[in-house]
């Protein structure tokens, strides 16, 4: 969640805390209501619109189809005359004394609705036949010609041409016709010999026009247009701007497509294509519908579904403020007499109606109030362990034998005139009890902890003639933070009395304070270790762990911690024998400064 999100989240729940809470319930009530309506609404939305989608794709699909078919049969009609005029006329006619032009004649005006022209060359480029005009401009450069050109590369295809202008013939009325040419390789008979030829069929582009006007007829739908067997537009409904150079058309892309339906982005607009291939050409008739008719054809759809979420908004309103009321009157009743408790009248006759839940609340409540009485002793009794636990702790923390050895010594120094160090051990001792005492308080901060400890080590070091070497390791952010008192020192005692009494080597006590997610100090020493069975009884009540130095010290520290601060802080103890122990104290990050603040010594 954001830091706004948490932020309106937090206003918004002390705004509904200071509210009654029949409010609480009409409100919520409404906004599942709303929530739920719109749920509802958004799916059926979501259904329409995905059905819509596949209607539309479904009936476009359709009219393409029969696009296609028409196209397929308008194609074929034109290979049928093509086969009609070899088969039938040049395949029977020696060109050398026979005509072809009755035969074209005949053909030509049983189909000129949809013919241009029909016309037979031979593989030079010479004219041998032509209907209806048989005068081929003489910078026509027929054998130069695409069409002538492809008919001679590829000899046993039928080759469909783009559409061009058709200008080969010398036409008096000057009239030229926007053609798809159809040739073709014919085999000529000439005095017996057998040569090549070409045969011309000019289709009337204005035909396959018409076939995509009328799909084209709406283009608020959507635009379909043909392309290539390359990718070339062959129709398109704004081929004018698109020659221009004022329009794009993704037809190269389209051109890769299989015959289906696929989403794609074009010049930043979402659109749904739908592909068809025509047979014996190559060519593919391509629909376009943009995402935008679906939007407009969803538009209406989504403002009468707010009119019905505003109505039935409404209506749920009334009907949540009577059933609210109904429920908040018997809790509001409940919190009179919560009230009258909360001031101390436990004489108070507690409302159980309402509902069963209600009921049995007012019941509880009921039994609640007999009860405090005993959980308030309870609680009291409860404080005064804690106490006498803490006032024990400071207790043993001042250790008879620690005291008697420290005055000891400085009595030994005294008498061997060794002034100086009696007067730090004494300096050391005399603020080792400072801090022990604070004045009473229970808390302090970690800086004054680690004070208190460092002075007891400095003394122990004295005592133990230097026998170990003190570490520490101390993140000056930690020091201020709060800690209870006097927890390292039994740590460092145990460390002593168990780690390094009876070390052959150099033994080293490392204190370290760190913060991580929480304050950690650790107390570890390079030791003899304690055995594992050992290590888990040590916070165990009455354990059997035999006990020296302060006896009750360690599981001492970790009950006063968890008393303060809760069980989820505390003292860890980790330990290998021959290895060394390691005691980790683990305490909350809450800062002294606040916590004296609060009164919280």
């Amino acid at each position: 969640m954001t830091e706004k999100g948490r932020t309106f989240y937090e206003r918004a729940k002390r705004y509904i805390g200071r509210k009654s809470i029949q409010f609480t319930l009409e409100l919520s009530f409404t906004i599942v209501a709303i929530i739920c309506m719109t749920l509802i609404a958004v799916t059926l939305q979501k259904k329409f619109e995905i059905e819509m989608r596949e209607t539309k794709i479904e009936s476009t699909e359709q009219v393409i189809d029969q696009v296609r078919l028409n196209l397929e049969n308008y194609l074929r009609s034109m290979m049928r005359i093509s086969d009609a005029m070899y088969y039938a006329t040049i395949k029977s006619k020696d060109i050398s004394t026979d005509s072809l032009e009755t035969e074209m004649n005949l053909l030509y005006e049983a189909n000129k609705d949809n013919l241009v022209s029909v016309a037979c060359f031979d593989i030079e480029g010479n004219l041998l036949g032509a209907t209806p005009i048989d005068a081929v401009k003489q910078n026509a450069n027929i054998a130069y010609q695409n069409w002538f050109v492809t008919a001679n590369e590829e000899l046993e295809n039928f080759h469909f041409s783009l559409p061009h202008v058709q200008n080969l013939f010398d036409d008096s009325s000057h009239r030229y016709y926007w053609v798809i040419s159809l040739s073709r390789i014919v085999e000529l008979t000439s005095k017996g010999n057998n040569q090549r030829g070409v045969l011309l069929v000019d289709m009337n582009y204005s035909t396959i026009e018409q076939q995509f006007k009328k799909v084209n007829a709406n283009t608020s739908l959507g635009y379909t247009y043909l392309l290539g067997k390359n990718g070339e537009i062959i129709y398109h409904p704004k081929q004018e701007l698109i020659y221009s150079g004022l329009l794009q058309e993704n037809n190269l892309e389209a051109m890769n497509y299989s015959d289906g339906s696929y989403q794609e982005t074009f010049q930043g607009e979402k659109r749904v294509v739908i592909v068809k291939t025509i047979g014996y050409t190559g060519w593919k008739i391509v629909s376009v519908i943009p995402n935008t008719f679906f939007q407009m054809a969803v538009s209406g759809i989504q403002i009468f579904a707010l009119f019905i979420i505003m109505l039935s908004v409404c209506i749920l309103a009334f009907i949540n403020q009577f059933v609210s009321r109904q429920i908040a009157k018997p809790i509001k009743n409940l919190e009179d007499s919560v009230r009258e408790i909360e001031s101390g009248n436990l004489d108070i006759q507690i409302n159980e109606g309402g509902s069963y839940e209600i009921q049995e609340l007012g019941r509880t409540i009921k039994s609640m109030v007999s009860q405090m009485r005993e959980l308030m002793d309870d609680i009291v009794k409860e404080q005064e362990q804690k106490r006498k636990m803490e006032l024990g702790a400071l207790q043993s923390q001042i250790n008879p034998h620690f005291l008697y050895n420290t005055l000891d010594t400085i009595v030994w120094m005294i008498e061997t005139e060794r002034y100086e160090e009696a007067i730090t051990i004494v300096t050391q001792l005399a603020s080792l009890f400072r801090i022990s005492l604070s004045k009473g308080k229970t808390i302090i901060s970690v800086k004054d902890e680690i004070s208190h400890a460092q002075n007891y080590m400095n003394i122990q070091k004295i005592r133990y003639k230097n026998k170990f070497e003190v570490r520490y390791d101390i993140d000056e952010e930690v020091c201020k933070y709060a800690t209870v008192k006097l927890i390292i020192q039994p740590l460092l005692e145990n460390a002593i009395y168990y780690g390094m009494e009876f070390m052959d080597g150099e033994g080293i006590i490392t204190l370290r304070a760190y913060m991580e997610d929480r304050v950690y100090i650790e107390v570890a020493d390079n030791g003899l270790g304690i055995p594992k069975e050992n290590v888990e009884q040590l916070l165990v009540e009455n354990n059997q762990v035999q006990k020296r130095g302060s006896g009750v010290g360690i599981l001492n520290v970790h009950q006063r911690i968890q008393l303060r601060f809760g069980e989820a802080y505390g003292l860890e103890i980790e330990s290998e024998p021959d290895e060394g122990t390691c005691a980790r104290i683990c305490l909350p990050k809450i800062l002294y400064e606040d916590l004296k603040d609060k009164g919280g010594e």
